[in-house]
Parts: C-alpha cells; structure tokens; sequence
C-alpha cells in the first residue's frame, strides 16, 4: 500500500471520528504529494522524496510549536506538536545516537576519513544511507565529533 493510499484510509477514518487536528495534519500531507506529483509531472513519487515532504512537514511543525511556546502561546503549539506527532507515524523509525554513530564511524574507515577536511565526504556517504532514518543536524554533530577527535 502506498503512503498516498495510506493517508486516504487514515483521512476517511478522522472525518469518521471528526478529529480535527488528525484531519489537518492528513490534509497537509495529502496536499504536499499533490503538489510534489504536479511539479514532477509524473504519477509516481519514489520513496525517498515521500520521507523528505514529511520530514518537512514535521520540522514545520515543531519549528512553529517552538515559537508559539517562546510566544506563551501554549493554545496554539499544542495542535502543532500533535500535527508534528500524527505525520511522524509516517515517517520510518528514527535510529538512536548509538546506532547513528556506528553507521558514522563504520563509514570513516571505509573512505579512510583523516579530519574535518573530509567531513563533507562523510556526511555524503552517511546521509545516503540514512535518509529518513535520523536527523540531518544530529548526523552532522556525530560525524563532526569524530573527525575531530
């Protein structure tokens, strides 16, 4: 079943149950593929740009729950951060710290990585192979910290 499929399901069944924030963070993912396929011109989006739209849409979220909540506005980051959780049940599990920093370290002795001059090498290497699975910021911090270590 395809995610686009899936968010229809999950759309029928939160008009069914009249759960609003549900249904808004459905809609958003739902209009996001909509415009990635029209600006593709293809029916079929691969699963990788399907990870990025929810990833943003996540990082949109959170990024506006935190403003609000910097704003005392607790009414408003509260629908946010539920949005930012409903989408992310999308999302592939995210790996830990742990896990992050083997596939890091397992990828600096296989391009023989010397020090922070290769860290774009590194972040190539390792961001390919963990595309949707971990944060781009936290990936760049461990690999930074083992390049410089």
């Amino acid at each position: 079943m395809s995610l686009e499929d899936k968010i229809t399901t999950e759309l029928k069944e939160a008009m069914k149950a009249k759960d609003v924030i549900r249904l808004e963070a459905l809609r958003a993912i739902k209009s996001s593929l909509i415009i990635l396929k029209t600006e593709n011109r293809s029916e079929n989006i691969s699963e990788a740009k399907e990870i990025q739209v929810l990833q943003k849409l996540v990082k949109q979220r959170k990024d506006s729950s935190s403003i609000f909540r910097k704003q005392n506005r607790i009414d408003l980051a509260e629908p946010e951060e539920a949005q930012a959780n409903i989408i992310s049940k999308f999302l592939p599990k995210q790996l830990s710290e742990s896990e992050i920093e083997l596939i890091v370290i397992e990828s600096i002795n296989k391009i023989k990585a010397k020090g922070m001059k290769d860290m774009g090498k590194v972040m190539g290497v390792v961001s390919s192979k963990l595309a949707g699975k971990a944060n781009g910021r936290t990936i760049s911090n461990i690999v930074r910290l083992k390049l410089s270590s």
